[in-house]
């Protein structure tokens, strides 16, 4: 008994320790593209979140004052360890939602707003799912689980276990990156918004030629016919633009602006 008394006396900060990362990990695991959707199950996710915290326990220093601590008085440190993987998800997740912003700004430009719009768990216009599914999918193919795991582990260089990041960086933080999403997210839909106006523009000037025409009739078709066949031209050049912006993004998610 005094042998395991020992034996668990020494093995508390290193249980501390890994129970900080799990917890870390876990809350950046509610926000990450690919691992963190809805559409995987608790189980998934939970086996996902100890195979990453494996990964990244052995590679990460914890404050030995931290570890010092008993289980009880963890409370701040798990708060601070919470926010700061909810603030790596959602950098994360941000990169991944300019696709499906720019999907709804090409929809709606292309008459293609609500077709097929409740294929996912979130409703979402059918072009941002194609682009956001196809992003996802390169990503994962690129090797995004590496990608991860090394960026929880920078992430302990960024955000020091057990402190709390400075709310007044944080805020600006997370309003650049949303600010950086939608102005990728209008970048990617520039082609599609010029072509709507010019077309709508055209159909205008003919409906003022020919009242008696139904522009609508022969002008939805048209522009969504324009703006499927756009897509298939730009897509490639789209998500190759952004899989490098997203690496970059995991790369140095402070310092991308």
């Amino acid at each position: 008994m005094e042998y395991l008394e020992t034996l668990s006396q020494m093995s508390q900060p290193a249980l501390i320790a890994a129970f900080l990362v799990f917890v870390r990990v876990g809350a950046s695991m509610a926000a990450l593209p690919a691992f963190g959707e809805q559409t995987v199950s608790v189980r998934v996710r939970l086996a996902l979140t100890l195979a990453f915290t494996a990964i990244v326990f052995p590679a990460v220093a914890i404050d030995p004052f931290i570890l010092n601590t008993s289980l009880v008085v963890l409370g701040p440190s798990m708060l601070a360890e919470v926010v700061s993987g909810l603030t790596i998800g959602i950098i994360v997740r941000l990169s991944v939602m300019a696709l499906q912003i720019a999907g709804t700004i090409i929809s709606q430009s292309t008459s293609l707003s609500q077709l097929f719009g409740g294929g996912a768990v979130d409703a979402q216009p059918a072009m941002g799912y194609i682009l956001f599914t196809a992003g996802l999918a390169l990503a994962v193919t690129l090797g995004l689980h590496e990608r991860i795991a090394l960026l929880l582990i920078q992430s302990y260089d960024l955000f020091p276990a057990g402190k709390f990041p400075d709310p007044r960086d944080l805020s600006l933080l997370m309003v650049g990156h949303v600010a950086h999403a939608f102005a990728l997210a209008f970048s990617f839909s520039g082609p599609f918004l010029i072509a709507s106006v010019i077309y709508n523009t055209a159909l205008g000037v003919i409906n003022r030629a020919m009242p008696q025409l139904m522009v609508a009739l022969v002008g939805a078709p048209a522009i969504t016919l324009g703006g499927l066949i756009l897509l298939f031209l730009t897509a490639p050049l789209l998500l190759e633009i952004w899989i490098e912006h997203f690496y970059r993004t995991l790369q140095n998610p402070l310092g991308i602006f």
